[in-house]
């Protein structure tokens, strides 16, 4: 009968059939108590270099199979970083807060009240944007860099009305080409 070393176990492993050693039949297990455990000379098998290198020493080079099969998108980049000075928010605000807001603006003397209506310059105070969240009941004049058609259907619907800069230079321009 032959010995144990030529008997393989034989598993399935995801449809897969792979044979695998015993494990009483493995090198390791034989060679404990031996200086070199079957590398030979004793510095063979000592240190990094015996494995190419430490983690992902070698990865472009002799590891460089194992890279591209395994880790695929490891090396490059995506895309690239904006400078900050580059983006910009908008400052916005909602139709809500300006319900909100608008009698305090009109004790500061930032936006103006008749019987009617109110006027409010949002360009001067620092907002780029009105957004359409929100209810507003009073009839306000806003002017402003960019709105949302929902806000300015909000707006209108009470009453009100907005003047859009950014539109109204956009419209020069096309007059002018």
């Amino acid at each position: 009968m032959p010995h144990n070393n030529y008997f393989l176990l034989t598993t399935q492993n995801e449809g897969h059939q792979t044979k695998k050693m015993a494990h009483g039949d493995r090198k390791t297990r034989k060679k404990r108590g031996t200086r070199s455990c079957g590398w030979g000379n004793t510095q063979k098998h000592r240190g990094s270099g015996s494995r190419g290198g430490v983690g992902m020493g070698g990865g472009k080079k002799q590891k460089w199979h194992h890279t591209s099969k395994f880790m695929p998108d490891h090396y490059g980049g995506t895309g690239f970083k904006r400078p900050d000075s580059m983006i910009y928010d908008d400052e916005t605000i909602n139709v809500a807060d300006i319900e909100e807001r608008i009698d305090g603006w009109v004790s500061k003397g930032t936006a103006k009240s008749d019987k009617k209506k109110y006027s409010l310059n949002l360009a001067e105070m620092g907002i780029d944007k009105l957004l359409g969240s929100g209810r507003i009941t009073r009839a306000v004049e806003i002017t402003v860099d960019k709105c949302t058609d929902r806000a300015k259907e909000k707006i209108e619907g009470a009453g009100g009305k907005v003047i859009v800069l950014e539109a109204a230079e956009t419209e020069v321009k096309e007059t002018k080409a």
